[in-house]
């Protein structure tokens, strides 16, 4: 299987869309920019979204559906929004054979139709808040699209709530982004660095955009997550007032946020290798796979001590499989499902059985080592654990031995390199991320970005307090730490 993918260190893009079509993640649609997913990219979709949903739940909001098709009149009620989705939009002019009276966008987001309700179903303080989300698709005419990462139409989450009060909209604001770095990083083995965006970089309508934002093994960053304070734009825009608890019209507060099957993506370039797919135990569609070594004289014998195995460990909910298909070698086994990222393989031949014992092996490290049967469920139990926080470490690790303080232009643009950002082909590329201190200029900030395909991914919520010093781009007084990268 290993001769399918293309060395990260020859060509990193093809490397990705090797892995997503060899481990059958997904695959091209006939419409251009869209994307098929397989079963294999739902199952582990499905895992991500039952581990957001869970938590959506436990924060007190409701699961709703509103429909795709949005006025434009719509957009149009919050300049910022529409000017900002204007260059995306699909839009129906025609239905039942005939031309409609007004055109229908495809929605690229849903503030402006859940607003439209909202200004229905709130009329007091005592309606408040609002704490919906919706599992749907989203429709983006993107140009240059890539499987997961980037195609016109995508799976997603959007959290739209309303509030009584700013402070209320705020602390739901920054309540979801920890939710997000919470599953990024315990479930997705992701480590996020959580922050507010430019004012350049932040999301067509809101006053305040956070996000967390990730590594790559080619040291790109890639925004995980965003989460945007909205204040009253959309509250205003549709006309949703509320009688306050003083007697007063109000507007109300909003907040909107979402995680994508760009999730996907993130797992697949920050833990895979040239082998395949590495997957976090806790969302691999199935975390063990025991393959039995098979000859014809013993072969009865060892399927039915594979099945005692296997019963064993689903008892103690390890979701495993037995690859008992005798058309193909086990060496061929090996590796497709290393190909498929499954955690553990699990090797039992007639000699294993006899004296009690099974080869594992690591998908991680691809170590491999004899164990007991009679404790293997155990066993699986502490090595899923210790894979998932591997995984995660190592990312941390690398994503620390990549990252560079800067406190001038030149340090900043030395550590780019002079190339402007295409895709080098090579996960050795030159670059990371940068840390500075920035002015807070768009005129300093836009300068970078022609010049290198450098922006300011974040300004970490963990580093604003006494920001000092010189402004690395320009060298104005410094108002902001800043988290600088090429990005997906």
């Amino acid at each position: 299987m290993a001769e399918k993918i293309t060395p990260r260190s020859v060509d990193y893009s093809q490397w990705y869309i090797d892995i997503v079509l060899n481990a059958k993640l997904a695959d091209y649609s006939p419409v251009k920019g869209c994307m098929v997913v397989r079963p294999r990219g739902y199952a582990i979709w499905e895992r991500i979204q039952a581990e957001f949903d869970k938590r959506f739940k436990e924060t007190g909001h409701q699961n709703a559906y509103f429909p795709m098709l949005i006025p434009m009149s719509f957009l149009k009620k919050e300049a910022e929004h529409v000017e900002g989705f204007a260059p995306e939009l699909a839009v129906v002019t025609h239905g039942g054979g005939e031309e409609l009276d007004e055109p229908l966008v495809i929605r690229p987001t849903s503030e402006t139709i859940i607003w439209s309700k909202y200004k229905d179903w709130i009329q007091s303080w005592r309606d408040l808040p609002l704490l919906y989300n919706q599992w749907c698709s989203v429709l983006r005419w993107e140009k240059r699209t890539r499987l997961f990462l980037r195609t016109a139409e995508f799976l997603w989450q959007e959290g739209h709530t309303a509030h009584e009060t700013e402070k209320e909209a705020v602390e739901e604001t920054m309540k979801m982004l920890g939710v997000y770095k919470e599953v990024a990083e315990r479930h997705l083995c992701l480590p996020v660095i959580a922050g507010r965006k430019s004012d350049a970089e932040k999301f067509a309508g809101a006053v305040a955009t956070y996000c967390i934002e990730a590594m790559m093994q080619d040291k790109k960053a890639l925004q995980a997550g965003t989460s945007h304070f909205l204040g009253q734009n959309f509250g205003k825009a549709f006309d949703v007032q509320f009688q306050s608890r003083e007697g007063k019209l109000e507007y109300a507060w909003a907040t909107s946020w979402g995680v994508s099957t760009r999730l996907i993506g993130a797992i697949i370039m920050t833990h895979s290798d040239d082998k395949g797919l590495v997957l976090p135990p806790s969302l691999a569609p199935e975390q063990a796979v025991i393959v039995p070594i098979l000859k014809k004289d013993t072969a009865p014998a060892v399927l039915a001590y594979c099945e005692k195995v296997l019963a064993e460990l689903k008892a103690v909910g390890v979701r495993a499989i037995l690859d008992a298909d005798d058309s193909q070698s086990p060496g061929w086994k090996f590796a497709q499902h290393e190909m498929n990222g499954v955690p553990l393989r699990i090797e039992i031949g007639p000699r294993d059985m006899e004296s009690g014992k099974a080869m594992v092996a690591r998908r991680d490290t691809g170590e491999k080592a004899p164990y007991d049967v009679a404790g293997l469920p155990a066993t699986a139990l502490g090595l899923l654990d210790a894979i998932q926080k591997n995984l995660y470490d190592k990312a941390l690790a690398f994503r620390k031995e990549n990252t560079k303080p800067v406190s001038t232009r030149e340090e900043l643009l030395a550590f780019y390199g002079k190339d402007k950002g295409e895709d080098a082909g090579t996960a050795g590329a030159i670059g990371g991320f940068a840390e500075g201190a920035w002015c807070g200029s768009r005129e300093c900030e836009a300068q970078l970005k022609a010049e290198t395909k450098v922006t300011i991914r974040c300004l970490p919520l963990d580093s604003q307090e006494g920001v000092t010093g010189s402004c690395c781009l320009c060298g104005a007084p410094a108002r902001h730490r800043a988290v600088f990268a090429r990005n997906y």
